[in-house]
């Protein structure tokens, strides 16, 4: 990981959203806080040993800025990136997400979702396990698009065909679907204030369109990743859930609730880290936490129903 790639992914990220790039920016602040670990050892400031603890010192640090959420990037780097827990790595995260911690208490990050959660029935719990299990199945649907596309554009030649074409295509679905536009976190707030306002239809083109303008923004060169994308299209799939089943079955599902344990439970599928989905979603609205139960349980199920859909191995092998 050369040293211009610091300044080039968030130049590039920021970009990408701001021009309407249907990802989010949180992929490319991993990829340049990263950076950061990997030139520090690689400038033999530290041996060669503790490549990894700086690599995941550089990503909590930074990042846990972003998500305004230390423990969640703690999380994230033990899972995604050492895939290990040994002391150094404890050592080295911890360490980094108090530094991060001390910079929050000065910057007190908005809370993502200004609505409390007011309380949640046992009699829903056989909906959030259907509803987690179809979060799964749209992980895969999202990361099957990703590859597919990426493979696609890659055989493309020309730059300036291939960004343009990407571009062009994800303008369209922009103008017919403005919420589709950048992370989208902007839409999920009209959801909840207008819930009966928006059709059926319209719903589910958000459920199957935001994956593919994800996709089509990623294969053509967008800097991005699928953190955003994840958590957007698992909130309209939850809001759609609810919708049909207070509409068609007579429920009296609460749309906020739904919308976030779907939304936790696309991206526990999507970035194969569950522990870290579940704090950050528990983190998007003030008191998520009386929610636990249903999203530990949601996140869970949600992963391991995406992995007998689509095997870790062959994810892997698909996402290089």
């Amino acid at each position: 990981m050369p040293l211009f790639k610091i300044p080039s992914h968030f130049i590039n990220g920021f970009l990408t959203v701001i021009f309407g790039g249907s990802t989010g920016i949180e992929v490319s602040t991993v990829v340049a806080s990263a950076t950061i670990g990997n030139n520090i050892c690689q400038n033999r400031f530290s041996p060669n040993l503790y490549k990894l603890e700086l690599i995941c010192a550089g990503v909590v640090a930074g990042v846990s800025i972003l998500f305004g959420s230390p423990i969640v990037v703690w999380l994230f780097a033990v899972e995604v990136i050492a895939k290990k827990l040994n002391k150094s790595i404890f050592v080295s995260c911890t360490m980094s997400a108090m530094v991060a911690w001390g910079f929050l208490l000065v910057m007190k990050p908005d809370i993502f979702l200004d609505y409390r959660i007011t309380d949640w029935k046992w009699s829903s719990f056989p909906f959030f396990i259907v509803l987690s299990l179809l979060g799964g199945t749209l992980s895969v649907y999202f990361t099957l698009l990703v590859t597919r596309l990426k493979n696609f554009f890659s055989g493309i030649n020309n730059n300036f065909f291939r960004v343009n074409l990407g571009a062009i295509t994800v303008g369209l679905m922009i103008l017919e679907f403005p919420f589709l536009y950048g992370d989208s976190y902007h839409a999920l707030a009209p959801l909840l204030q207008h819930p009966t306002q928006y059709s059926m239809l319209f719903l589910l083109s958000l459920v199957i369109l935001k994956p593919l303008a994800s996709a089509l923004t990623l294969g053509a060169g967008g800097d991005g990743g699928v953190f955003a994308p994840s958590i957007v299209v698992g909130g309209f799939l939850g809001f759609l859930f609810a919708y049909v089943c207070n509409n068609y079955l007579g429920t009296s599902l609460i749309y906020l609730n739904f919308m976030l344990v779907g939304a936790l439970a696309t991206l526990s599928a999507s970035i194969y880290a569950p522990l870290t989905a579940l704090f950050l979603v528990c983190n998007l609205a003030p008191n998520a936490y009386v929610l636990f139960f249903p999203l530990l349980m949601a996140s869970f199920i949600s992963r391991y129903f995406a992995g007998k859909l689509l095997p870790y191995n062959v994810y892997t092998y698909q996402m290089k």
